[in-house]
């Protein structure tokens, strides 16, 4: 049972560092775009984090 609650710690620790907790923030973005051309009109937009150099981005 003490193993098992040390190793839950310890992913507690790695979760709580990978979220940006400990330092440097993240940093979300959010972009929406309307567009009107011949073929008619679109809506567009996404999402995403960035963390450093590191940066996730889901547009639909």
């Amino acid at each position: 049972m003490r193993i098992l609650r040390l190793v839950f710690l310890i992913s507690a620790g790695f979760a709580l560092a990978g979220c940006g907790a400990d330092g440097e923030p993240v940093q979300p973005s959010m972009s929406a775009n309307v567009g009107v051309g011949s073929s008619g009109t679109y809506v567009g937009g996404g999402v995403g984090l960035r963390r450093g150099g590191l940066g996730v981005y889901l547009g639909i």
